[in-house]
């Protein structure tokens, strides 16, 4: 499970995040591109948009479950 307090500084503000775990696998991003971007320097994933719809909201969650590393958390702030 993500750790709300090992948030990477990357993500905006929001319910949705990504931790310190992330290991770049970027099936995130391949799941929910309009909210999951890689930092430029490619060493780990960020939430770039919170989920607005129920759809998107789906998405996220569906990215969440694909993680190998349980990186992405939906318990913030």
């Amino acid at each position: 499970m993500a750790d709300s307090t090992l948030k990477v500084p990357e993500n905006v503000p929001g319910k949705w995040y990504i931790d310190e775990n992330c290991i770049a696998c970027d099936s995130c991003m391949s799941i929910a591109p309009d909210h999951f971007a890689m930092v430029e320097d490619g060493s780990h994933a960020h939430v770039i948009k919170q989920p607005e719809t129920p759809e998107e909201e789906q998405a996220c969650a569906d990215a969440k479950a694909s993680c190998p590393v349980d990186a992405i958390g939906d318990d913030g702030e």
